[in-house]
């Protein structure tokens, strides 16, 4: 018998239908791996409880704790969802730009985590509004976010990247690793506790299979090189998958990301620029729209750069996403299937 515990299960409820608890480890198309007291079995929606996911949108995902009803035999059914913790989401343009997308989905990532930890390559793709996005989603999920610079053994000045990245998010712990060499891994462990999970986030190529394999002391996943002319990498995790650390902690590794589409953020946005949101307050009108308004504060900021110009941008473009996700979601809103 398995102890669900260990994967951390902490629900006292117990299924009055003669279910079993478990946890999703694994999603293959509509195919589920999930972990019971009785061990890995394989599980497909329950044909009601998919019906009805269909219509509210809340199909499970990598990460979610469920009541199973226990086939030894065949499939398992998966009957119920249990409530969330946290959850990592985005939008999805179902394929369309923006300019002709006509609703908004979202699309969700992992569920039930402690720690999210945003994965940025020190190569020539290394981005710090795109780490930022990143941040204001995590913050947005319920888990904490932590930023892992990887492929540190690659950069002479390694320092230089960490205090960029610290002078746009000074509130957030910041790791420079590198898998290969083993460089700050050691300092991962305070996040690596049993029962805690941790969900890999980041773009193709940023080095999450890498340090899985490094963390999981095994090689577990696939690692493909990136493309020299642009230091992206190629997919090689393609699907969602939750593994247990020798540590006892779980990772849920997800695919890379191509991009991120903010969603639902208001929370994130404020945690992010507090600075920025503490000026309004001190503008003359309570309507200040921060454009040519007598007695702004952030005009004031600006011109006298206290507010530095590329901060208010960045503020302006996160806003201005959340404003159109929201306004393309509409009162009809369903849930995004899992699949990525």
């Amino acid at each position: 018998m398995i102890d669900l515990k260990q994967y951390g299960y902490t629900e006292n409820e117990k299924s009055d239908k003669g279910l079993i608890a478990g946890r999703v480890t694994e999603l293959r198309r509509e195919q589920y791996t999930v972990i019971t007291e009785h061990g890995e079995v394989t599980a497909v929606l329950k044909g009601s409880f998919y019906h009805n996911a269909v219509e509210r949108g809340d199909f499970p995902c990598v990460g979610d704790f469920v009541f199973v009803q226990h086939n030894a035999s065949g499939h398992s059914l998966i009957a119920e969802v249990l409530p969330r913790r946290s959850k990592f989401s985005r939008s999805d343009f179902s394929g369309h730009k923006a300019g002709y997308v006509k609703t908004i989905l979202e699309q969700v990532v992992a569920t039930n985590f402690d720690y999210v930890f945003i994965l940025s390559s020190l190569n020539a793709d290394f981005n710090v509004s795109r780490i930022m996005r990143y941040v204001t989603q995590a913050r947005q999920s319920g888990g904490k976010p932590v930023i892992i610079l990887t492929k540190a053994d690659l950069t002479g000045d390694y320092d230089a990247s960490i205090a960029e990245v610290q002078q746009a998010i000074s509130d957030i712990s910041i790791h420079a690793i590198s898998s290969h060499t083993g460089l700050g891994l050691v300092e991962l462990n305070e996040y690596l506790q049993p029962t805690k999970t941790i969900v890999f986030l980041g773009m193709s190529g940023v080095g999450k299979s890498s340090l899985l394999n490094a963390l999981m002391e095994n090689e577990v996943m696939t690692v493909s090189a990136i493309r020299e002319d642009d230091s992206r990498g190629r997919h090689t995790t393609t699907h969602r998958q939750l593994f247990m650390l020798p540590s006892g902690a779980m990772v849920i590794d997800t695919p890379g990301m191509r991009e991120l589409g903010l969603l639902d953020v208001d929370e994130g946005i404020s945690a992010g620029f507090v600075d920025v949101e503490d000026l309004f307050d001190l503008c003359k009108f309570r309507s200040c729209h921060h454009k040519t308004e007598p007695g702004c504060a952030v005009l004031a900021a600006l011109a006298d750069g206290s507010l530095p110009q590329d901060r208010w941008k960045r503020y302006l473009e996160q806003t201005g996403e959340n404003d159109f996700a929201r306004n393309k979601r509409g009162p009809n809103f369903k849930k995004w299937r899992n699949d990525l």
